[in-house]
């Protein structure tokens, strides 16, 4: 029977790393993609019932939250989803290259903003002390753009240059192409799927 070595542990990490941004590659983007659509379906379908449906703020919850209120609620939700974000679009990084690789780590750097807020929000609701002694938890821009408004701007700034990232990689040019370690910009694999 084999022991596993400390050593062995971040091998076999690199190594799911190296899989991810080449040959697995293509379906990681689209895993994490249906999360991404998948939450931004949420904030649609809240927004929808905020200004369209003119329901009252704690009422509009999305599609979870109507089931499951806890989950609109729970600080500990929204930071877990802003930190499978932030895990995704590092560990997503280094398939990138030129063009595309820019974009994307424009988008990574939002979200690491956009991460800081929610933990921000969640260390308040541990602690018990909101900042500037509201009744609820407050990030630092919610002091200026309401909460509901604030999570569309973040969702959709973190999300048009991901999308620009994206469309740039499965298009590379010569240089991108000769650097890339996957195939999503290979025209003959795209055809054939």
């Amino acid at each position: 029977m084999a022991t596993r070595t400390p050593s062995s542990t971040p091998g076999r990490y690199r190594r799911g790393l190296n899989r991810i941004n080449s040959s697995g590659h293509r379906v990681a983007l689209q895993l994490f993609m249906v999360i991404v659509v998948a939450h931004w379906a949420e904030h649609i379908v809240q927004a929808i019932q905020v200004y369209v449906l003119d329901w009252p703020i704690p009422e509009a919850r999305g599609v979870l939250g109507i089931p499951f209120p806890w989950l609109v609620t729970s600080e500990w939700m929204h930071y877990g989803y802003a930190l499978i974000m932030l895990i995704g679009l590092f560990m997503l990084l280094p398939g990138f290259t030129g063009r595309s690789r820019t974009w994307w780590k424009i988008s990574t750097g939002i979200q690491v903003w956009h991460h800081f807020e929610h933990l921000l929000l969640l260390l308040q609701a541990l602690v018990g002390r909101n900042l500037g002694g509201g009744d609820a938890p407050m990030s630092i821009l919610q002091m200026v753009i309401p909460r509901v408004e604030l999570h569309l701007f973040y969702n959709a700034i973190v999300f048009a240059p991901m999308v620009v990232a994206m469309y740039l990689h499965t298009r590379p040019n010569k240089a991108e192409r000769e650097s890339a370690t996957c195939g999503c910009g290979d025209r003959s694999e795209a055809l054939t799927r």
